[in-house]
């Protein structure tokens, strides 16, 4: 693979990446191989994407590059296919057949480069009665049976923002894909395509607990099990201030520190007797109300006891541990969580803030040697 001209770092330098602009999934996909060092060339639209967020503030387009192409114009799908011609793998997020409709497709692409990884990010999958239906993360992982199982028992299901389903199960799951698709086109000298869908993603995200529900060891409904709220030394308790502290004192060793920390050692039920978990819990969260956050995160540091505070977006940075990794770093002026994961040979890193609309559209069309490019652009 020739030299891409960026600044790059990262396992993944040297790879190109072209992404038809979108909202959500995708982009953190390429997000995420971008800060692995790929080249990663944002195809935006004219219009932009719709999404409600000043685009300096879009982080999720960051360490990319931008160029302004409109599919539905006479030579905008031509354009495209010169980017496919040069790259390693594309990522779109359209409806089925939108992409084919636009002549972008992936028998296109794959007749003009046949070592293209041609990844598709959907919520509901390439095939399916709801294939062609609209949808977003909320409604793509409640028939998974995921959704179902996050909240109280006398309330309605908890929302878990857009992580579960667009990031865990979507995003996450195409960059899985696509890069072990690249490794076998690399191998071959074949590309193909990947059809990540939310619904599969999110789905295989419960294997562990499918398969405790086929043991007898995990009961089908909310907050009534080891890993869901139900068990009394594995959850949330609210503070004298009205904060939370987070419990996971699972193992015998990690909860009789717990309880001993606690202050409660003397006259805690005992942890497998699951017919008094009602009374230890309310025994727990008594103790936890009558300090504050800070009090009781003084009481467990250097602990074994698996307690950690709650702590919200704004606060996260400034935690001791995370201050110390660099788990988030200021870029641009915005807060941002840092590159992840961390590689002992080919560090990763920020290069650049979220990339503006067309705003690299010289620096691709020399790089990736598209002169239309520039007679597109203007």
């Amino acid at each position: 693979m020739a030299d891409t001209g960026t600044l790059g770092q990262g396992p993944l330098v040297g790879v190109r990446v072209v992404e038809l602009a979108g909202i959500g999934p995708g982009p953190f996909a390429a997000m995420l191989l971008a800060d692995l060092g790929a080249d990663v060339v944002r195809v935006d639209r004219p219009d932009g994407t719709g999404l409600a967020i000043d685009p300096e503030y879009d982080v999720t387009n960051r360490n990319k590059r931008s160029v302004i192409v409109d599919l539905k114009s006479e030579d905008g799908p031509d354009l495209v296919l010169d980017l496919v011609d040069r790259a390693d793998i594309l990522i779109e997020g359209y409806r089925p057949g939108v992409a084919e409709r636009l002549g972008v497709g992936p028998e296109t692409c794959h007749a003009r480069n046949p070592r293209l990884v041609y990844g598709r990010m959907t919520g509901w999958g390439q095939q399916g009665p709801l294939a062609g239906r609209a949808g977003h993360d909320i409604a793509y992982i409640a028939p998974t049976g995921t959704l179902g199982m996050i909240g109280s028992p006398d309330e309605p299901p908890a929302v878990p923002a857009n992580l579960v389903g667009d990031y865990a199960g979507g995003s996450l799951y195409l960059v899985v894909g696509v890069l072990a698709a690249l490794h076998h086109a690399r191998a071959t000298g074949t590309g193909q395509v990947v059809d990540a869908a939310i619904v599969d993603g999110t789905a295989h995200l419960a294997t562990m607990i499918h398969g405790m529900l086929a043991a007898g060891r995990w009961q089908d409904r909310r907050a009534a099990n080891l890993l869901d709220g139900g068990c009394p030394f594995y959850g949330t308790y609210e503070t004298a201030d009205g904060t939370y502290m987070a419990v996971g004192a699972l193992e015998q060793q990690f909860y009789e520190e717990f309880v001993d920390l606690l202050g409660i050692g003397d006259q805690a039920p005992a942890r497998k007797d699951v017919a008094r978990w009602g009374e230890l819990r309310e025994t727990v969260a008594a103790r936890f109300k009558a300090r504050t956050r800070a009090e009781w995160t003084a009481v467990f540091e250097g602990s074994d006891a698996c307690v950690a505070p709650v702590l919200s977006l704004r606060e996260a940075p400034h935690h001791p541990h995370l201050a110390a990794r660099g788990t988030f770093t200021d870029f641009g002026g915005i807060t941002q969580p840092a590159p992840a994961p961390r590689f002992s040979t080919t560090p990763t890193s920020l290069r650049s803030g979220p990339a503006q609309p067309g705003a690299d559209t010289a620096a691709v069309a020399r790089d990736w040697d598209i002169p239309g490019l520039l007679k597109d652009d203007g």
